[in-house]
């Protein structure tokens, strides 16, 4: 066996490590997210209202219903606060894998102790699923930054699409398991909610149990840092980032391609996120038709994301996205004017489910080629702004407009403007020049 052998051997050995932190943490965007703490936390809320209908935390007044959004929202903001932080710290000493299985691991116990939210209690839900985003949303970070160091340029849209499409499977698999949980409890002598309840929890064990191969798998890259005299990881860390935001202006396509991710990215967050709020609040649909739905969203989203793949070979990365951005569009125009039954719900879970994966995989392939070699983590800590399971802008429009409209469809037709806005940004993208600016092949 050649050394070239070998060496394609010991890269696809970590892509599969790589992979399989797609296949556990998908389990909180799909479980956590996306179905069922939005509806389950809503209710808890609901159950809290005073006699105006509404609830009144730390002395705010809030429509039980806006709750949810403005949650993921301020989770956000902390991630902008706390995530260039944590990839400057982690290109610096250059310990990511030890870091990226110390925040999964934190993140997947809070997420875990979601079991114990229940009856009014909305505020222990809240404070939990704040800490496990913050963390998800850390832990992302450090993930995605490996993508350069594990797959060449002309293999990094494939290795991208496939995490995504293996992290759509693994959140199916358990999403699978919990609508059977869900569908049975009664013949399990078990309440609705304390299904919702073991849902939940398993979402934590689940991110936990596959990140163990990935720890055990990834390797680190480069050697670490020594530090200046004086110094620590958090003030050096404080100073990278000072540097970052200062050096970032060296390279305006990739600030470009920033600008137009965070737009419709933000946007294709928030519409994942209170899909199922929705579902349950709008159309009246049960707990077990939207576990239905969102279960067959993981699973068509593996073959949108492979699918997209495809097309980025003959369209190249850039147009491949726009495509997923016209039908992004579509679809909220759809949900305006059509989506009023459970058939009609399914229908746009599919479209949704088809370019999902496929503008996610792609928009992170591209911007890798787009940053610097050895400041990965630090670039991807604004790029996870708003990625894979955060919003930052949109949720707060859409909380926002629901509460002066009291109309869901009103609220999710706001959005178009960020994926709008977002498509004319990115078709100002030079991705030829955005390479050479980075120095990359």
């Amino acid at each position: 066996m050649d050394q070239l052998e070998i060496e394609r051997r010991a890269e696809r050995k970590e892509q599969r490590a790589w992979y399989c932190y797609d296949w556990g943490n998908s389990a909180f965007s799909a479980t956590v997210v996306t179905l069922f703490l939005g509806p389950y936390l809503t209710s808890i809320a609901k159950a809290a209202a005073g006699a105006d209908g509404r609830i009144h935390p730390f002395g705010m007044s809030l429509d039980p219903r806006a709750l949810w959004s403005y949650l993921v929202s301020l989770s956000v903001v902390l991630q902008v606060i706390c995530l260039p932080l944590v990839g400057a710290v982690a290109d610096y000493g250059r310990r990511k894998r030890e870091i990226l299985g110390g925040l999964a691991f934190i993140g997947a116990t809070a997420t875990a102790l979601l079991f114990f939210v229940e009856g009014d209690n909305y505020l222990l839900g809240a404070g939990l699923f704040l800490a496990a985003n913050l963390l998800f949303g850390a832990s992302i970070v450090i993930y995605n930054s490996f993508l350069p160091e594990i797959a060449s340029p002309e293999r990094r849209d494939a290795v991208s699409s496939i995490g995504f499409g293996v992290g759509y499977l693994g959140g199916g698999v358990l999403l699978a398991l919990n609508l059977y949980l869900y569908g049975n409890a009664k013949q399990l002598g078990i309440e609705e909610g304390m299904a919702v309840r073991i849902s939940l929890c398993s979402a934590g064990i689940w991110w936990a149990l596959f990140t163990i191969p990935t720890v055990l798998g990834l390797k680190n890259h480069a050697a670490s840092r020594a530090l200046p005299a004086g110094e620590g990881y958090l003030s050096i860390g404080i100073k990278q980032v000072v540097k970052l935001f200062g050096e970032i202006r060296a390279y305006p396509q990739a600030l470009l391609f920033l600008v137009a991710f965070l737009l419709y990215n933000d946007a294709i967050q928030t519409v994942i996120a209170l899909a199922s709020q929705f579902g349950s609040d709008q159309l009246g649909m049960s707990m077990a038709s939207l576990t239905k739905a969102i279960l067959m969203v993981q699973f068509v989203a593996f073959f949108g994301a492979m699918g997209f793949n495809v097309l980025a070979k003959w369209l190249g990365a850039k147009a491949s996205i726009a495509v997923s951005l016209a039908i992004w569009t579509a679809t909220l125009i759809y949900i305006w004017l059509s989506v009023k039954t459970e058939s009609e719900f399914f229908i746009l879970a599919f479209v949704i489910g088809v370019v999902m994966g496929g503008s996610q995989a792609l928009s992170r392939s591209l911007f890798s080629q787009l940053i610097p070699k050895g400041r990965e983590a630090e670039y991807f800590s604004i790029y996870e702004i708003s990625d894979k399971g955060t919003s930052w802008i949109s949720p707060l429009v859409f909380g926002l407009a629901l509460e002066m409209t009291g109309n869901y469809r009103v609220a999710i037709l706001s959005l178009i403007v960020f994926f709008i806005g977002g498509l004319i940004t990115l078709t100002r993208v030079n991705v030829d020049q955005g390479v050479r600016e980075a120095g990359n092949v």
